[in-house]
C-alpha cells in the first residue's frame, strides 16, 4: 500500500513517524511545499507542489498512490479543493485532519472575524498592531491605516513589498509564553490579528495578549465540506487498519468527528 500524506505542519510529521514505527512495509510520501523547510520524515518527500507532474492527480495516477491523507493548515482550502477532487476521479481512499481549534478563555477579549476584509478593517482604529495571519496581499494592505505602526510575522519572506509603516519580523515557531510576552512589551503592541490554527506552536501568543489584556482579533476557520478527524490517535489506527486491508477487501470508513490532537 502506498499512502499520499499533505504535510506541512507538525501533525503530518507526526502522523508519518507514527505510521513508519507501526508499519514499516506501508509506503509514504510526504508532500510539502518546501518554503520554509524540509521535514526529517520517513517517507519519500516530494516538494514543490505537484503543478511540476501535471497536477496532483496525474501525480497519484503515474506513483500508484492508494491513498491520500490530508493534514495540511486548517486554513489550507485550494490542497484539500485538489485533494478531493483526486480522490474522487481515481477512486482513492481520502481522509482529511483538522486539529481542535483554540477556544476562548476566561480573561480573553477575542473579537471574531469570517473574513479578511472585515478583519483587516477593523484594525483601522489601532495604532500598534502585530499580524499573524501569515502572507498579506495588497487588498489586505490597502484596508491598513498608514499612520499604524504594525509588526507583521511570518516564516518565509513576504510574497509583497511592505510599506514604511510595516515591520517584518521572521521567525518560526513554536514559541513560548516568555518570548511572546518580551514581544509584545517591547513594541508596545495594542491588538494581535490572528487565525483560529488550533495547536500548541503558537498559542503562547494567545495567553501574553490574556496576561496584557490585548485584545485579539480572531479570522475564523473556513468551512470544510465533507467529514473531517480530530482525533489523531484515531486517525492513526484508521490508517493502519486500511494499510493491512486488502484493496478489493476496503470499504468507506466512517471517520471520528472529535478527540485528542497534535501541536502543529
Amino acid at each position: 500500500m502506498k499512502l499520499l500524506i499533505l504535510g506541512g505542519t507538525a501533525d503530518a510529521r507526526h502522523l508519518a513517524t507514527a505510521l513508519h514505527q507501526a508499519q514499516p512495509c506501508l509506503e509514504l510520501v510526504y508532500s510539502v511545499a518546501g518554503l520554509v523547510r524540509q521535514p526529517q520524515v520517513p517517507a519519500t518527500v516530494v516538494s514543490g507542489g505537484f503543478s511540476q507532474f501535471g497536477g496532483l492527480s496525474a501525480y497519484c495516477k503515474d506513483q500508484h498512490i492508494d491513498g491520500i491523507v490530508n493534514v495540511t493548515h486548517p486554513f489550507s482550502l485550494t490542497m484539500g479543493k485538489n485533494a478531493t477532487k483526486a480522490s474522487s476521479e481515481l477512486g482513492l481512499d481520502y481522509w482529511r485532519f483538522l486539529r481542535p481549534q483554540w477556544q476562548q478563555q476566561a480573561g480573553d477579549d477575542w473579537r471574531l472575524f469570517n473574513t479578511r476584509a472585515d478583519l483587516f478593517s477593523a484594525l483601522f482604529g489601532y495604532q500598534r498592531t502585530l499580524l499573524t495571519l501569515g502572507q498579506i496581499g495588497p487588498e489586505d494592505l490597502a484596508l491598513l491605516n498608514q499612520n499604524q505602526h504594525i509588526w507583521l510575522r511570518t516564516a518565509v519572506q513576504p510574497a509583497h513589498e511592505l510599506p514604511a509603516h510595516v515591520n517584518w519580523i521572521k521567525a518560526i515557531g513554536p514559541f513560548d509564553e516568555a518570548s511572546e510576552l518580551a514581544l509584545l512589551k517591547q513594541h508596545q503592541i495594542r491588538v494581535i490579528a490572528s487565525k483560529n490554527s488550533g495547536g500548541s506552536s503558537t498559542e503562547a501568543k494567545l495567553t501574553a495578549a490574556r496576561i496584557l489584556k490585548v485584545p485579539v482579533f480572531m479570522l475564523q476557520r473556513p468551512q470544510i465540506t465533507g467529514p473531517v478527524e480530530e482525533d489523531f490517535d484515531g486517525l492513526v489506527d484508521r490508517l493502519l487498519v486500511w494499510a493491512k486491508t486488502p484493496m478489493t477487501a476496503i470499504k468507506p470508513i466512517a471517520p471520528a468527528r472529535k478527540g485528542n490532537h497534535h501541536e502543529q
